[in-house]
Order: structure tokens, then sequence, then C-alpha cells
């Protein structure tokens, strides 16, 4: 489910069995890093706007978590684990970030949810079919990670 009003209020109605919470996670750069932000965003939005399609009904797809690329990133982290605390009071059993920035994998183990990172693949000369092709493949893979997950927990 997406972060838009009717598919909220769905959540609420059926938060029993929306168990999963996903957040993207983006910096923002400008000047020489700009272009590859904005190639990393497009990527990352594009995979999750594929996963929410594959998994509606188990996950809520959070508005993405953006920060500026320049930050601290123990401000970055402090500001993400307010975000964490306040999606596991909120009863989701589960949190899954997904993000292109490498300097995550760094900092996994000072969050509770799962990180997934994934390099950005440059989708802008590709053709629609060839970028639907690619984030359907990549989305496969996120399937078993995501089922592999859950069955751990439950």
């Amino acid at each position: 489910m997406k972060w838009i009003p009717q598919e909220v209020e769905t959540y609420l109605n059926a938060k029993e069995y929306v168990d999963t919470a996903v957040i993207p996670i983006y910096s923002l750069s400008f000047g020489e890093e700009m272009k590859q932000s904005a190639a990393a965003f497009e990527f990352i939005s594009l995979l999750t706007g594929y996963l929410e399609r594959q998994f509606t009904g188990r996950i809520l797809m959070f508005p993405p978590f953006t920060y500026l690329k320049n930050n601290h990133m123990d401000q970055v982290i402090s500001e993400l684990l307010k975000w964490e605390e306040t999606v596991l009071k909120s009863e989701f059993k589960h949190i899954f970030y997904i993000t292109s920035e490498l300097d995550w994998r760094m900092f996994e183990n000072r969050i509770d949810g799962s990180l997934i990172w994934l390099p950005a693949l440059p989708l802008g000369n590709m053709s629609e079919s060839q970028k639907i092709e690619l984030v359907e493949s990549q989305v496969k893979q996120l399937l078993s990670i995501f089922t592999q997950k859950w069955s751990n927990n439950e």
C-alpha cells in the first residue's frame, strides 16, 4: 500500500495483516554529484513502486527518508532512528530500508530494521521496456529477501 489517503485508510482497516514498513532512503547531492543523486532516486523509486505492487496488502510504503549528502551521518542516523522508533510503536513487525547509498552499509548495525542496499543502475538511456525488465528482475531478488525475513520472524 502507498502513502496516499485511500490506501492509508485501507491500512487502518486491516492493520493486523500489514506488518511491514518499507522506507526508501535517498540522499540529495548538488553540484557534480547531482546527476548521480537523481539517478539513484529514479532507480529506487521505480524499484519500490514495483515492490509495493507485489506486496499490496502486506507492506505499507512510507514516504522516503531524504537527507542532504553533506550532512554528518550521526545526525542523519539519529533522525532515522526517530522514524524507526515511531514506526515500531505503530505495530509494524518489520522495517525494510531500501537505498543505493553505499555509506549506509557501514551503519546498518545501528538500526533495527533490515537494510537493503542496491547499486543504482543508470536507467537514463534505456527504453521503458528495458527499465521495466531490469527493475522486475531486481524485484524478484528482493521478493526472496522479504519472504525469508518474514519466515524467520514468524
